[in-house]
């Protein structure tokens, strides 16, 4: 009887604890913003292969709360309210290294954009069907000190297009990109198999930088 007791009690103890866990309020507060140059979004590849960190201090602790960056260069966080640090990770993006934090005062819906220093930007690309042929023309302007790596122009069957989602690409190489006063051409013949609807963005690579900076995706009818 006195063991039935204990084990009733123990398993009241958790069946409360159990309901105190679900009872916590979640956070209602959200962090947003864009990850900027010149105070306009930079274009990124999606799936979370870019990031931000979050970072909030108490007398006991201290959190990290990973944030991705959206292909559009936006980000997002549900918090509470409170003061937060946030940081940009080293050899995390398609720019220059700077692991600086932005101090945060999160109360309600808070705005918060993320300077950073790209080595290259891509200015407004046109994108169109020729025949049987995509064809893009776009400028590229040098801001860091690297040089460039390569140009490509990826063809995808979602929005989420880029050098990991993409099903034809066209390229050029650094030997190609020279004269970067003049706007870089790429062609890519359309598969006869796909019809449809199709997306199309362009990437430029550093040399020695993992992340490419992307144009905006691009919707192209056939």
């Amino acid at each position: 009887m006195k063991q039935f007791a204990i084990t009733l009690l123990a398993g009241l103890g958790l069946l409360a604890a159990g309901c105190a866990k679900d009872n916590i309020t979640p956070p209602t507060s959200q962090l947003t913003g864009r990850v900027t140059y010149q105070n306009q979004a930079l274009n990124v590849r999606g799936g979370g292969s870019v990031q931000l960190e979050l970072w909030q201090r108490g007398e006991f602790f201290r959190n990290k709360i990973q944030v991705f960056v959206a292909q559009d260069g936006t980000y997002s966080a549900e918090l509470f309210d409170g003061d937060y640090k946030l940081t940009r990770l080293r050899d995390n993006g398609p720019w220059a290294n700077n692991t600086d934090s932005i101090s945060v005062t999160v109360k309600g819906n808070t705005v918060v954009d993320v300077p950073v220093q790209p080595y290259f930007t891509i200015g407004t690309a046109t994108i169109a069907k020729s025949g049987s042929n995509i064809t893009a023309s776009f400028p590229i302007t040098k801001v860091g000190t690297r040089d460039i790596e390569s140009a490509t122009l990826y063809l995808g069957y979602t929005q989420f297009v880029d050098n990991s989602n993409q099903f034809t690409s066209a390229f050029k190489g650094a030997s190609d990109l020279t004269n970067l006063s003049q706007p870089v051409g790429l062609t890519v013949a359309i598969p006869a198999s796909v019809k449809g609807t199709i997306y199309a963005r362009i990437a430029v690579k550093t040399q020695g930088v993992n992340e490419r900076i992307f144009s905006p995706v691009q919707k192209i009818t056939l």
